[in-house]
């Protein structure tokens, strides 16, 4: 059970070993906060995950438009990829969850809630407790929303094992201070995947391209290093400016931190 001034210590040294990581290893300094996060508090697991809203009203959507489009494990579990899809299509079908209602009516907000505090006694008697919980290795689970802007939100999820004590009031705000204090840290993450600003995802060329251009490489030197023609991968610059919405490579990079942007007109 940490104490608050533990986990106050705890944080501020992680804040600032994430904030010495080089802007491109974004996937790895996600990583390293899940592990350090699950070391601290005796989880077992965690995701990530990556939320847009739609654009429009969505009156009988219990979601409100909200939709995952990114999920990534920390470690993953037979047949991942399988209860991902599962999960989207219920979705898509209206069939959500009071967790995710509760969590999604919070949108715009910093919250951080364990199981307990987001549904009664006898959820956990479920077939959705036991299919997306127990099913997959998770006894309980904390989950952080993290707004970015209106319609871009991150959601952590924090899992103990099978057979584990449930989290405690105290090992919930200690994930939620930890958390709270890494703004700029979820603005990267979703940046890197083209979901903060971007219309659409970035294709895993488009996130190699983009790692180029970060690290100070020229587009013929991209190019090389990924064996395309330069006109190649010109297109693929030009794509990665027009989805973030910005003129030049300056411009791109001001969004890594946290500058002001030239935004090309719509």
């Amino acid at each position: 059970m940490p104490a608050r001034q533990s986990y106050v210590d705890f944080a501020h040294e992680l804040w600032d070993e994430l904030a010495d990581r080089p802007i491109d290893h974004a996937e790895e300094a996600l990583r390293y906060l899940l592990e350090r996060i699950c070391t601290f508090i005796g989880a077992q697991n965690a995701c990530w995950l990556g939320a847009v809203r739609l654009s429009g009203e969505f009156p009988e959507d219990p979601v409100s438009g909200w939709r995952p489009r990114i999920v990534s494990f920390l470690h993953a579990f037979p047949d991942v990829h399988e209860h991902v899809r599962k999960d989207m299509k219920e979705l898509e079908r209206g069939e959500v969850d009071i967790t995710t209602m509760r969590n999604a009516a919070l949108a715009g907000t910093f919250r951080v809630n364990r199981l307990v505090d987001l549904v009664p006694p006898e959820w956990f008697e479920s077939p959705y407790y036991h299919w997306t919980y127990r099913s997959r290795g998770h006894e309980d689970a904390i989950w952080a929303g993290v707004p970015l802007n209106a319609d871009a939100e991150i959601y952590y999820g924090i899992f103990r094992g099978l057979r584990a004590p449930r989290f405690s009031p105290e090992e919930r705000d200690a994930v939620g201070y930890i958390l709270r204090g890494l703004k700029w840290f979820h603005r990267r993450q979703m940046l890197g995947h083209g979901l903060l600003i971007a219309d659409s995802p970035l294709t895993p060329t488009e996130k190699k391209v983009l790692h180029g251009l970060l690290t100070g490489k020229s587009e013929k030197e991209i190019a090389a290093q990924l064996g395309q023609r330069y006109n190649t991968t010109h297109e693929h610059v030009g794509s990665l400016y027009r989805k973030f919405g910005v003129k030049n490579r300056s411009a791109l990079m001001a969004l890594w931190i946290g500058g002001a942007v030239e935004k090309t007109a719509p």
